[in-house]
């Protein structure tokens, strides 16, 4: 992958017009999804598709007055700072709330990406037409967010469109969430293995302090290193990183510090409680942060952590 500040202007066009493609087959999908149901929406959602057609042509008439005919071949895989989209036009029947977000994420990335894009470039031309497009990206943004839909509430409704609880769900919740999961289930396994191979709570805590520590500090660079947040929103990089790395390093200290009690009996009823504390807390984080439904929420995890827990005793006992 590039990073996106050594691109120069004539890939920067050729990754804007893969992107103006890309955007308007993502919007054909959707009012293909919707017009069955949501004839309105589906409307609004081929306008979109259409302007999103006109921004592709201007780009390449600016490009071949530029560079000539042959464009390379840029996607945004191919360019470090953009999300990763989950393919929600492909699935069928389409949830009008479900596209309202993701239509509303990709204009706040493209509009980003035009903006930055735009105060980088040193050609007149290409900086006035990448101005241009990234007002209109903004009157898409609030295109998309102004859909409605009856059985949606007003108040999730409300929720969704606040920009504030959008930013703090990229910057805070996700790597946060990533973190307290990944060290709340991965470090059950060593911590209760070596509780019960070798039926000491200290040797217990100084496995899962290893443990949780090294997984924080792995965590943390992985985060940190996976996006620069510069397109994304997502924040500072180490930012996110910082709060993965400390709710992954917490996620595995809530069981380990149990076994500092010298009862081994007492430590192991202690920290299996600890362990179902952190499981629901995780639960509720999903259900309330990232729409996933409470039982299904609860079953997920649930199922992982017990996994990993049979795996660490039957490691220990054998």
């Amino acid at each position: 992958m590039k990073n996106f500040n050594d691109l120069s202007e004539r890939e920067v066009l050729a990754l804007a017009i893969s992107l103006e493609e890309e955007d308007e087959r993502v919007y054909a999908d959707f009012a293909e999804g919707l017009k069955d149901e949501y004839p309105a929406s589906g409307s609004l959602f081929d306008a979109m598709r259409s302007e999103e057609s006109g921004h592709r042509r201007r780009l390449i008439e600016l490009y071949r007055e530029k560079f000539g005919e042959h464009i390379p071949l840029i996607r945004r895989q191919d360019v470090k700072g953009f999300v990763q989209r989950r393919p929600v036009w492909l699935v069928r029947p389409l949830g009008l709330d479900v596209v309202r977000k993701q239509a509303s994420a990709i204009e706040v990335e493209t509009r980003r990406f035009y903006e930055k894009a735009a105060r980088r470039t040193e050609d007149a031309d290409v900086r006035q037409l990448l101005d241009d497009l990234a007002q209109e990206e903004r009157t898409h943004e609030s295109r998309a967010q102004e859909l409605t839909e009856q059985k949606l509430s007003p108040q999730v409704k409300e929720d969704e469109d606040r920009a504030q609880r959008r930013l703090f769900v990229l910057q805070i919740v996700q790597p946060g969430l990533a973190g307290l999961m990944d060290g709340s289930v991965s470090t059950l396994a060593p911590v209760f293995a070596a509780a019960v191979a070798t039926r000491s709570t200290w040797a217990a805590f100084l496995v899962g302090m290893a443990a949780s520590i090294g997984a924080g500090i792995s965590m943390g660079f992985a985060e940190a290193l996976s996006d620069d947040g510069t397109l994304t929103g997502r924040g500072h990089p180490w930012l996110r990183g910082s709060i993965c790395g400390a709710m992954t390093a917490l996620g595995g200290l809530g069981h380990t510090l149990p076994f500092l009690i010298p009862a081994f009996r007492v430590a192991m009823i202690v920290a299996f409680g600890v362990v179902l504390v952190e499981l629901a807390t995780i639960t509720w984080i999903r259900h309330r942060y990232m729409d996933t439904p409470t039982v299904s929420a609860a079953l997920q995890v649930g199922l992982g952590g017990a996994l990993v827990f049979i795996t660490g005793v039957l490691i220990g006992i054998s």
